[in-house]
């Protein structure tokens, strides 16, 4: 149940396109025809689905503050987490290669149409971005990771697929001038986010409800008014508001 779950956020509520806008650029630029869309989406899926298992590993036993301990106890104290962006980049860089040739090998007309995106895979935001919420978020082991990984590979895939097959559609439509090429594009990108947010409230409605016992934490109000933590904890976000704004 908690991969189906991860599975389904990862690819409706935390999409990569219409919840973090993250890979804007492939996904304009490579969505004029679904039998492109089709190929990019393949290949971000896949670069996904390996890197950010791999990456998870590497965060675990290489990159956490006391990670390397399973080396030598005198390691305990390194903290390489400095090094994320460079071997996680490495990491993907290595996997886009590996598309890149396989794709070339079995699939020439797809690698010519594809054209200078397919190796810019390397640097999509999209790809970077699913290893570093992976590691903001505490993935806690390495399917979780993978099924994160192919969740949002497959949320991309249906994202590109999805503004493809409507561009074509919109091809020999009566559009307005102005709005014409990417003018619509953004306006049906921004249409489609708006949808995908519906799926927000699909995964809340089965939470239990904690029962609080009304008198203990009543106490514990008065208790923390008089000690004059809740005042502290206004000031506190007070300030953080004032510093954010």
């Amino acid at each position: 149940m908690e991969h189906l779950e991860l599975f389904f956020k990862s690819v409706f509520i935390d999409n990569m396109v219409f919840a973090t806008f993250l890979g804007m650029c492939s996904y304009l630029a490579v969505s004029k025809k679904v039998s492109t869309a089709i190929g990019l989406g393949a290949a971000v899926t896949f670069v996904l689905g390996i890197t950010v298992p791999l990456n998870w590993l590497l965060d675990q036993f290489v990159l956490q503050d006391g990670a390397l301990a399973w080396l030598h106890p005198s390691l305990v104290e390194f903290d390489l987490s400095f090094l994320s962006f460079i071997l996680f980049i490495a990491t993907i860089a290595t996997m886009v290669q590996l598309v890149e040739i396989i794709v070339e090998k079995f699939s020439p007309s797809l690698y010519n149409s594809l054209g200078i995106f397919l190796p810019l895979i390397a640097v999509n935001c999209a790809i970077l971005g699913g290893s570093l919420f992976m590691q903001s978020r505490e993935i806690a082991s390495i399917q979780l990771a993978t099924t994160y990984g192919i969740g949002s590979g497959v949320g991309f895939f249906l994202a590109i697929l999805a503004i493809a097959a409507i561009r074509e559609k919109i091809r020999y439509s009566s559009i307005p001038g102005p709005l014409r090429g990417l003018g619509i594009t953004f306006i049906i990108t921004g249409l489609m986010a708006i949808g995908f947010m519906s799926f927000g409230g699909m995964l809340t409605g089965g939470d239990e409800t904690v029962p609080i016992k009304t008198d203990v934490a009543a106490e514990e109000i008065n208790e923390s008014k008089e000690n004059g933590f809740a005042e502290d904890d206004e000031n506190i976000a007070f300030e953080l508001n004032n510093k954010l704004n």
